[in-house]
């Protein structure tokens, strides 16, 4: 008797301890807690990345631990921190009444001694970034002149021939090879113009600069509502022109579209709340700030809460986007190989290359890339959507002229423009064309390649994927804030 009451004492003690073990552990005895926890903790985004074949956590490991430490060495290299913008273009779309007043909002000046010569002074026949001129190059008047001390030998045999090539004839050829250039591109390009300057991203970082209410929801509000696909919510509230509810109905190149502007939104905004103005200095002349995590904002942001539950959809969209741009790198990995990084200083453009093909390497091994051939196919509709969609990139690329903080725009632009290269990479018919050929495995390129991208567009690309990557190592942060 006592053997047995020993026993069911022992029985009731090991259930009592498997039932306390449960509930530190959130088994399946407390699904209903754990998914309380989950709605609290709101950016412990696990499982699938819709429309992609990987999830959250293969992607915050492969970012955090191999990706986000390279990145961060390599975007502070001179080739990577000087980006040339315009920041003088007029709004296209609205009167641009809401110049920012806001000390934080002005750009600090780049001073030249300190830009790279090679970034400034290219040589003859060069672009900046060292490599030879492109299509455009071979109507311009330089390309017509003799290589060789008799010309006028030669001049004088063919003397019955008119040679030459009238002034009207190379400002046709050349906007007809800029043209072929700008095909494929997504986004407008501004880096050319009278205006541009360079700005260095090292001391000017994306942060809360204090710009916020109608003008810079008016930018956004024309990024979601004019470029956006037909949907049927057309309120004024911000959590409802972006409802997750209404992709339902889309196709996938709709929804793809959506979640990519969707996920640079969430991205600028995580850093927004990773760097925000915790205090400052009274001193104008002087302009001082402290720069910290605000958790109260960062949850403002993307709590289920105050965001009609579409917080979470957000954040996960982050995630596509970083997707997308991480695949693009990988396919012009070997264009990228081939770059020469040149900035003029010899010693630094060789640790970019190999930080580089390092980085490229790592790139190259991730095992579930985003799958570009499911959008666009050859059909008629396909082709269609194809075009629509450089039409919208482009038009937001525009929209970044009308925000009236001078610091965002840069960032705007900035990250618009490396979106807009990824996309030009991942839907190109030139890379394509060259990949196939062979092109990469020639020890030497020659200068008017088939695929060709201007130093602005890989300046952009990288740190714009570097933005994403940032991104995702702050969403770390704030989940160890908010537990």
């Amino acid at each position: 008797m006592k053997r047995k009451m020993w026993f069911y004492s022992y029985l009731s003690n090991i259930l009592v301890i498997c039932l306390y073990a449960t509930q530190l552990s959130s088994g399946y005895f407390t699904a209903y807690e754990a998914q309380e926890n989950d709605k609290n903790c709101f950016c412990e985004l696990r499982g699938s990345i819709n429309d992609c074949s990987c999830d959250v956590d293969t992607v915050d490991h492969f970012n955090n631990i191999k990706i986000y430490p390279r990145l961060k060495s390599l975007l502070v290299k001179n080739y990577f921190r000087f980006y040339k913008v315009n920041l003088n273009r007029k709004c296209p779309f609205w009167p641009q009444d809401s110049k920012c007043a806001i000390r934080f909002c002005q750009v600090e000046n780049c001073e030249e001694q300190n830009i790279p010569k090679g970034l400034i002074e290219p040589t003859k026949h060069h672009h900046s970034n060292g490599e030879p001129l492109g299509a455009a190059y071979k109507y311009a008047k330089e390309a017509q002149e003799p290589a060789c001390s008799d010309a006028d030998d030669f001049n004088s045999i063919l003397g019955f021939l008119d040679t030459s090539i009238s002034d009207q004839a190379h400002k046709e050829f050349e906007l007809w090879a800029k043209h072929d250039e700008a095909e494929e591109d997504f986004c407008i390009m501004d880096d050319n113009q009278e205006d541009a300057q360079y700005v260095d991203l090292l001391i000017n970082p994306e942060r809360y600069t204090g710009y916020k209410g109608d003008s810079a929801h008016r930018v956004w509000k024309s990024i979601y509502l004019e470029n956006c696909f037909d949907t049927q919510n057309h309120s004024n509230s911000l959590p409802d022109y972006i409802a997750h509810l209404d992709l339902r109905n889309l196709c996938l190149e709709q929804r793809a579209f959506y979640r990519i502007i969707s996920g640079l939104h969430s991205s600028i905004n995580i850093h927004l709340c990773a760097k925000y103005l915790l205090s400052e200095s009274k001193d104008f002349l002087d302009p001082q700030g402290i720069w910290g995590p605000n958790i109260d904002e960062f949850k403002r942001r993307f709590s289920p809460e105050t965001t009609n539950d579409e917080g979470p959809h957000w954040l996960r969209n982050l995630y596509f986007i970083y997707l997308v741009e991480l695949r693009a790198l990988a396919k012009a990995a070997p264009y990228f190989k081939k770059e020469e990084y040149y900035t003029g200083i010899v010693e630094e453009d060789e640790e970019t290359k190999m930080a580089i093909k390092d980085l490229l390497s790592v790139i190259e091994s991730f095992p579930s890339h985003f799958d570009e051939h499911a959008l666009f196919s050859s059909s008629r509709e396909g082709i269609k959507f194809k075009r629509e969609f450089k039409e919208k990139f482009r038009n937001i690329s525009q929209i970044m002229d009308c925000v009236g903080c001078d610091k965002c725009k840069v960032w705007g632009k900035l990250q618009t423009q490396g979106l807009g290269t990824a996309l030009k990479i991942l839907y190109s018919e030139k890379l394509n064309q060259a990949t196939v050929s062979g092109l990469w495995q020639k020890p030497n390129i020659e200068g008017d390649h088939i695929f060709r991208l201007t130093r602005p567009e890989i300046v952009a690309l990288f740190n714009a994927f570097g933005r994403l990557s940032n991104s995702i190592f702050e969403m770390e942060n704030f989940r160890k804030y908010l537990r």
